[in-house]
């Protein structure tokens, strides 16, 4: 039995050495990308046994998505397709004033066909733990549908859900995401969601215990966090609010931050730990990331305890 269940797409990221463009480069980094298996990952690295759901191409780039994660110690239950295609996206980094620049290329991936029971939500509903996002439902119809029945079959079996709301885009509108999500979240345990998303997609505004609080009445969860970037992120549970601020961390590699941050919180709160604890260790899971290409992060629980009591490593002897 796993601890933690994840469900979720998961691409290959294309990236220009350095910052290097798009449109000259002539190689790529490769590397498996996914906002569930990013958390699975970070979960498991720092002790908790988890396991990814998908559907992916029976074909070399599927299973290099896999190959990947395994390496990592995740365990993956594939539904492996004849049809549909490997989903990627490309990434292009770059210093101010250029930014960074995502550009996706997933239409018909063959996760847009999953069904609830082509999937192996029997381990959902024998986990402590299970978790998605907002990218799922926003995939396709398909998907909203099939994520929507998994959250009910593992809130059914008295499994723990959280579900990081991680609203982008180029997916949908904010007033589709609104609409969908808020059916899905008398379903959810632990809700994380960015202030920006939370104001942007749920229409909540004034300050972030505040929102937590008008979220809390209105759906009941057990855990509410939100993130605001740079400034400290703040839970609440059981009526009490906790706020994390952010560690000191590099700006080399944001993208995964959230992701580690859900990994980090899901590692210690999954296995017993107070949110307040959890919290901590998420955020020193976050700036652990900033500091790793790819989007997963390859950290060890020694590592985010340093970060936690106060230590930077120039060189490691």
């Amino acid at each position: 039995m796993s601890d933690l269940v994840t469900f979720g797409e998961t691409m290959l990221r294309l990236s220009p050495p350095g910052d290097e463009r798009l449109e000259t480069a002539d190689e790529y980094v490769v590397r498996a990308a996914g906002a569930e298996s990013n958390v699975a990952v970070a979960a498991q690295r720092l002790g908790l046994d988890s396991t990814w759901l998908s559907k992916l191409p029976d074909s070399p780039v599927g299973r290099r998505v896999t190959g990947e994660l395994g390496s990592h110690g995740v365990d993956t239950d594939i539904v492996w397709s004849d049809e549909g295609r490997q989903g990627t996206y490309y990434l292009e980094s770059g210093d101010t004033p250029r930014g960074n620049n995502v550009i996706y290329d997933r239409a018909d991936a063959a996760i847009t066909t999953a069904t609830p029971d082509e999937l192996a939500t029997d381990r959902i509903e024998a986990a402590e733990a299970f978790h998605t996002t907002g990218i799922t439902p926003a995939l396709s119809d398909t998907l909203e549908a099939t994520t929507e029945t998994v959250l009910e079959r593992a809130t059914a079996a008295g499994t723990l859900t959280t579900f990081d709301l991680n609203y982008r885009s180029k997916l949908w509108s904010p007033e589709s995401a609104k609409a969908t999500l808020e059916t899905l979240f008398p379903l959810i345990d632990v809700l994380v969601v960015a202030q920006r998303d939370a104001e942007t997609v749920l229409d909540r505004t004034g300050e972030a215990a505040s929102i937590a609080r008008e979220l809390d009445d209105a759906f009941d969860f057990e855990v509410t966090i939100l993130t605001r970037g740079t400034d400290p992120a703040l839970a609440l549970a059981d009526g009490t609010v906790y706020e994390q601020p952010t560690f000191e961390a590099t700006s080399a590699h944001p993208v995964g931050t959230g992701d580690s941050f859900v990994g980090g919180f899901l590692s210690q709160y999954v296995g017993g730990g107070s949110v307040e604890d959890s919290l901590e260790y998420a955020a020193a899971t976050a700036a652990l990331k900033r500091s790793i290409p790819g989007d997963i992060a390859v950290v060890t629980p020694r590592e985010v305890e340093a970060v936690i009591d106060g230590g930077t490593a120039d060189i490691s002897r």
